[in-house]
């Protein structure tokens, strides 16, 4: 996904799979003072996993092409 990084491109999907991840827990776990979810968070908490699980099994583990 992040062929312009060249030889540092391991390092930049790890950092991305790291940021990524606090971003689908943040927005996933995140509740209202009622302690309902709240339909943004939960919207771009799971874009987040989406992405994350992308880069995981396409550019990390190599085990599907999309």
């Amino acid at each position: 996904m992040f062929e312009f990084a060249g030889e540092y491109e391991p390092a930049v999907n790890w950092l991305f799979l790291a940021a990524t991840a606090v971003i689908a827990f943040k927005g996933i776990s995140t509740k209202n003072p009622d302690g309902k979810a709240d339909f943004v968070h939960l919207l771009f908490g799971c874009i987040a996993a989406v992405f994350f699980m992308l880069v995981l099994f396409q550019d990390v583990l190599g085990i599907v092409q999309f």
